[in-house]
């Protein structure tokens, strides 16, 4: 099984132990190369004898197979401490095609994207498709299914969901905890979500949190964030003991802004994440890699960075065997002919060849179609009028207005005239998707960018209603209305129409979140959206990933569901109206 099963790191095969203590042959022998030690941080030269897949030993051995990299630098395999695969747009296969020949081979992914739309069917689907991967799946227990009370998901989760999910899936742990006003104030439900986790591993999620709030979320069990929004916040929590994961994904961009915290104490309970990546950046920028190669650039030591993509994720996750290449441990190794760039010039997985110079190779990863349950999730009362969609300004012209910033998905708390030409304002709306109830949220939205026809997604953190943003002026609703009926009709996705017209889409027919195409497919068809979105006023680099997040409750400082309008602060609805 590939999807990680919470245990000790197994003793090696019999056959294993022969080949280490020289008795018989391995399968591979890798020299020339030099081996990163994370525990000692140093390279050593030295070979690494593979068998049964794993590290049988260092040093020359016999081998069926003898590969020598000329002085490359070997590292283990890197692990992505906090992702959602479901923020790839790609089915299983095709994600674990684009990740590998990065280097990554593990991941830390919480599925509650899925769950909130499809419960338990939907992670089962994941981690059976996960298991026949050349790939280790950590798969979390969904803490928040919804995020919180101000969101209508497809399904919800109980405290007995999410021990089910740990005790029968061999969950890694307990999902990113999003709802953290609920487990600062000892909300009992949480308690026992959390207590759930046992001795494995409780992600966080915990956004500006700073002293009292921050000690009674630590002190309730919670062990990491990767949410940070400040250096001296993400040093205060590292100071409190929680682990900061340094995240660079298509929306959020935190990584080197906090480095310096790593900069000046080390590296000691940090890691690095992607947490939300599209495939078009896997395929031109990398994955962890990427993440490294950023950190280096920005004056984080070669050997610190590596363990941090490495070492320390694994560490965190109880991933026992994985992280270093010391005898015993899996033989996911990354080879670096260089590590300027950090591109790998060959990927093993568990002993196999599975990506050589950025390519996977032929059969390395086999087909897995998601199952026909999960398509068909689109399921609106009725397609909406332009008339239901419509906003009408305050009588004074001033309304609470959500204020987005490209690099971060936390928004502004602002209060504008938006009969105002001056201000660069569109009309906002979520619709509920799951259970046909009608409900629609409006609101506005200031510097997206959009200045005519419209713009809608079906994901829409963490419910995944449909969020659908509009122009301003008398077109914009006849244009959401005509996005929002051109979403029902291809089973979810993303699309851009302007004057009624569909010019450019990203079919998501899985669930409404993914595709089922390959990811050279999914990533043309990402880059065309954000190019035509470009043509319409939109300056935001990746606009459908930050518009995905302003649906998300638990993030400051406004949001907007199908609910109405969110004051994250206050942690309640508000009018619109000033």
């Amino acid at each position: 099984m590939n999807y990680h099963l919470a245990m000790s790191r197994p003793p090696a095969s019999l056959r294993a132990l022969a080949v280490a203590r020289g008795d018989e042959p391995a399968d591979l022998l890798i020299t020339g190369g030099r081996v990163l030690s994370p525990i000692t941080r140093e390279w050593i030269t030295t070979d690494l004898a593979i068998a049964d897949g794993v590290v049988a030993g260092w040093g020359r051995r016999e081998a069926t197979e003898t590969v020598d990299v000329g002085g490359a630098a070997l590292v283990a395999g890197f692990v992505d401490a906090h992702m959602h695969l479901e923020s790839t747009k790609l089915w299983v296969d095709e994600f674990v095609k684009g990740a590998l020949p990065c280097g990554t081979t593990a991941v830390a992914c919480d599925p509650h994207e899925i769950a909130n739309v499809a419960g338990l069917e939907g992670v089962a689907a994941v981690a059976e498709a996960a298991e026949r991967m050349p790939f280790t799946f950590g798969l979390a227990a969904s803490s928040c299914v919804p995020a919180s009370s101000f969101e209508s998901p497809g399904a919800a989760f109980s405290p007995a969901d999410v021990r089910h999910l740990i005790e029968e899936f061999g969950a890694i742990g307990v999902g990113e905890v999003m709802n953290y006003p609920a487990v600062i104030n000892g909300d009992p439900t949480f308690r026992e979500i959390i207590a759930a986790a046992g001795w494995r591993s409780v992600d966080g999620h915990a956004p500006g949190l700073r002293g009292p709030q921050l000690d009674a979320y630590l002190a309730a069990g919670v062990e990491s964030d990767h949410e940070a929004f400040q250096l001296d916040e993400a040093h205060e929590k590292r100071q409190k003991g929680m682990w900061v994961f340094l995240r660079y994904g298509s929306a959020c961009k935190d990584l080197v802004d906090l480095l310096p915290t790593v900069l000046r104490n080390g590296c000691t309970r940090t890691a690095m994440c992607t947490d939300d990546r599209e495939p078009h950046q896997i395929r031109t920028i990398g994955h962890i890699n990427h993440c490294v190669r950023l950190a280096v650039e920005a004056g984080l030591s070669e050997i610190d960075a590596l363990v941090m993509a490495s070492y320390l994720p694994a560490e965190f996750h109880n991933f026992f065997h994985l992280g270093q290449l010391g005898p015993g441990y899996q033989a996911d190794v990354i080879v670096f002919d260089q590590l300027a760039d950090f591109r790998p010039s060959a990927v093993y997985q568990a002993g196999r060849l599975v990506a050589r110079d950025g390519l996977i190779l032929p059969g390395a990863v086999p087909s897995t179609p998601a199952p026909s349950n999960l398509r068909d999730r689109i399921r609106l009362h009725h397609r909406p009028t332009a008339a239901e969609l419509t906003i009408t300004p305050p009588p004074r012209g001033w309304a609470k207005v959500i204020g987005v910033t490209e690099g971060t998905v936390r928004t502004r708390d602002l209060e504008l005239d938006v009969t105002d030409p001056k201000n660069d304002i569109a009309r906002i709306a979520v619709l509920e998707r799951h259970k046909a109830t009608g409900r629609i949220g409006l609101a506005y939205v200031a510097d997206f960018g959009l200045t005519r026809g419209a713009i809608a997604s079906s994901v829409c953190h963490d419910a995944h209603n449909i969020m659908v943003v509009g122009a301003l002026d008398d077109s914009g609703p006849a244009d959401m209305a005509a996005a929002v009926a051109r979403l029902d009709e291809i089973g979810g996705g993303q699309v851009l129409v302007h004057e009624g017209r569909v010019l450019a889409e990203v079919p998501l027919p899985i669930a409404g979140l993914m595709s089922d195409k390959a990811l050279a497919d999914v990533a043309d068809e990402i880059e065309h959206m954000e190019e035509t979105a470009r043509n319409f006023g939109i300056g935001i680099a990746a606009p459908f990933m930050l518009l995905s997040f302003l649906g998300l409750s638990v993030i400051p400082d406004l949001r907007v569901t199908d609910l109405g309008l969110i004051d994250v602060n206050q942690w309640k609805p508000i009018p619109v109206a000033l």
